[in-house]
């Protein structure tokens, strides 16, 4: 009986070593693959221009990996020494603005350029009366430095930074279009503040008044405390501050802009005797010019005018004298009390005023 043919032994399919779970010391964050082993669609793709090697578009895409700068590699490369010299150049041009500007205002602020431009006569009289370099002038020339370094630095920068697109190949075109329209509507919102803006501009560059003046807007009359490119401030006699849009101002009378004029005007009868008030009149004045606490202020001879006008009850007699800038008054006022006192001891009748009885010293005949 033979035996059954020996079948060879079933060997069971191996199974793969289990993965032994993590112990209490290990991670249990799943490994990250490699960058390299990442889907396509993750990584950054290549610019064609990146596969010529030693070309800058294959430089910038190892350096940076990125594929925009790949692209522009050429176009940076190429325009970086226009690039350059448009910023050094406008560097330069902007510095020589400035120190341009700042020398034109250090000889205002000094008076070397107002003394070129503005010749006023010499004074005769007093010491003081002097052409006054004023804080105001300082304060006018900082202003309108301030604004001109700010008006240089905005138009250097604008026109290096269309230059520069413009090297990269950008479409001014829409981007001016949008910039007038911007402006246009900007022009229409804020009309009354543009025109108050350039308002101040010619008043600080004319040097209409300044702080210190007295002056007449004639919406606010005083003496002007603050100018600026908007408003100028003014405080009235009654101590009122008063806030004047500089594009509202249509005139300016500045009283003490040069020199100022005190005018004494004195009522005198009908049946005064005119040359002999001419003749006491001019003394008199030049008593009171001459005397302390005046004569420092008076910059040129008193100047005897004599009848002003004509009324019903007797005339006006008028004396002058040129003074410093703000310094009319006080003169106005001692010529006032002297001529008055004058007139009154020299027997003129004055209109509504009795005229005391001459003193016995000016008395035709003197004696007793």
């Amino acid at each position: 009986m033979t035996a059954p043919p020996s079948v060879p032994p079933t060997v069971p399919p191996s199974i793969p070593p289990t993965t032994a779970p993590p112990t209490s010391g290990g991670s249990i964050i799943p490994s990250i693959p490699p960058i390299t082993e990442l889907p396509r669609q993750v990584l950054p793709t290549a610019p064609a221009c990146a596969a010529d090697t030693g070309s800058w578009c294959e430089r910038f895409w190892r350096w940076t990996d990125s594929d925009l700068l790949a692209r522009s590699a050429d176009s940076i490369v190429d325009h970086t020494l226009t690039i350059s010299v448009i910023i050094l150049v406008a560097l330069v041009a902007r510095y020589l603005l400035h120190r341009a500007i700042n020398r034109i205002i250090e000889g205002a602020t000094s008076g070397r350029i107002s003394r070129l431009l503005h010749r006023r006569p010499r004074p005769t009289l007093g010491e003081g009366a002097s052409a006054p370099a004023s804080p105001r002038r300082a304060q006018r020339a900082r202003t309108i430095g301030s604004v001109l370094r700010s008006a240089s630095s905005a138009v250097v920068g604008s026109v290096a930074v269309v230059m520069i697109l413009a090297e990269f190949g950008v479409a001014l075109g829409p981007i001016l279009a949008s910039a007038g329209i911007v402006g246009v509507a900007l022009g229409f919102g804020a009309q009354n503040l543009v025109r108050d803006f350039l308002s101040g501009m010619f008043i600080l560059l004319e040097d209409q008044y300044g702080v210190g003046d007295i002056v007449d807007l004639g919406s606010a009359n005083g003496t002007v405390e603050a100018v600026g490119l908007r408003i100028t401030t003014v405080r009235d006699g009654n101590g009122t501050v008063w806030y004047v849009r500089n594009g509202e101002i249509l005139r300016v009378g500045n009283k003490t802009q040069g020199y100022a004029v005190a005018v004494a005007d004195i009522p005198l009868g009908l049946g005064a005797d005119i040359m002999r008030a001419t003749e006491v009149a001019g003394r008199v004045a030049d008593e009171v010019v001459a005397g302390p606490g005046i004569a420092e202020h008076v910059i040129a001879e008193p100047e005897v005018v004599g009848i002003e006008r004509i009324g019903a009850e007797g005339v006006i007699f008028r004396v002058t004298a040129r003074t410093a800038p703000g310094q009319q008054f006080r003169v106005q006022r001692a010529l006032i009390t002297a001529l008055g006192r004058a007139f009154d001891q020299e027997g003129l009748p004055r209109t509504g005023i009795p005229v005391p009885p001459a003193s016995p010293t000016a008395a035709p005949g003197g004696g007793g």
